[in-house]
């Protein structure tokens, strides 16, 4: 397991402050860390996947999750990849804050960290589409509403593969590990036997929530299903190696990279230079060390 001044396994040690004002294109959500004098962390690069228990020190069954958007609301909020330190702020349109249209959403929703979809890579089950440059996307369905940058272990139980813009957009369902509902859920079926309707729910938010900006609906592949546990767990693995591809520099020295269009190309460059630079330099990324979980030595995950 990393033991990086870089690399924080859970919530503990850490506090999520605000900088600036409100509602404004100023306004940042920032994470830092107490045990090293404030000092700002990435809530993208610094958290690791694998929730460690921080009683033991030792990981768990579960994965970290960052909240961007509480349930119950709507303002755009998301972690900005491409500014250094990768603080939360609220997306924009035109100069414009954002906010669902559509109204309030009703889930949790968030990433996880050290994932990547990469853009120059197409999976077989996206339609033809590429990646969205963003870290995985994740839609927690427990009780408990959470605030933008809080750090939360989740279980893993399924995932919709999106295609919006013409990009892949996977997204996870999750559930919080302390939820009532989590000894319940374990997979995917177990979402529709307990709480009947919540997975069409989800998929009519992602296909209808684009609508009232003028928008056609979302589309989805694998005939719209949610696909189980174990498919869900290959992409993030999937999304996790090519991070590590992402941070060490390996991705722009890619056959891939240098085959994609120069678009795409300068989606991967906009990344935070900066913040990548300063993890190079520090103790290769390890996020994983357990019977059923490990990495191998480039720091991607093996199932």
């Amino acid at each position: 397991m990393n033991t990086s001044r870089n690399s924080f396994g859970s919530a503990n040690d850490l506090t999520v402050l605000d900088e600036g004002q409100k509602d404004t294109l100023e306004y940042r959500i920032k994470a830092v860390s107490e045990k090293d004098g404030s000092k700002p962390i990435s809530l993208w690069h610094d958290v690791t996947l694998v929730h460690i228990d921080p009683t033991t020190n030792s990981p768990t069954p579960y994965l970290n999750f960052v909240n961007e958007i509480p349930k119950f609301s709507r303002k755009k909020f998301e972690i900005a990849t491409d500014e250094v330190g990768n603080p939360i702020k609220q997306d924009t349109k035109k100069g414009e804050l954002r906010e669902f249209k559509k109204g309030d959403i009703f889930f949790n929703y968030g990433c996880l960290p050290r994932t990547w979809e990469d853009p120059t890579f197409v999976h077989p089950d996206t339609m033809g589409c590429r990646g969205d440059n963003d870290p995985l996307d994740v839609c927690e369905i427990g009780l408990k509403i959470v605030q933008p940058g809080e750090i939360r272990p989740v279980k893993i139980l399924g995932i919709l593969c999106m295609i919006d813009d013409g990009e892949a957009d996977w997204k996870l369902v999750t559930i919080d590990a302390m939820d009532k509902w989590a000894p319940f859920l374990n997979d995917i079926e177990d979402v529709e036997k307990h709480l009947p309707g919540q997975l069409d729910a989800i998929r009519e938010w992602f296909r209808t929530y684009k609508i009232p900006d003028g928008k056609p609906p979302n589309v989805f592949g694998l005939e719209e299903r949610f696909m189980n546990k174990a498919y869900a767990m290959e992409i993030i693995k999937e999304c996790n190696h090519a991070w590590t591809e992402l941070i060490t520099g390996k991705k722009e020295r890619s056959a891939d990279f240098n085959n994609a269009d120069d678009g795409v190309k300068k989606l991967v460059r906009k990344l935070s230079k900066s913040n990548l630079c300063d993890m190079a330099m520090e103790e290769a990324p390890t996020d994983i060390s357990s019977p059923a979980v490990v990495e191998d030595d480039e720091g991607a995950l093996a199932f």
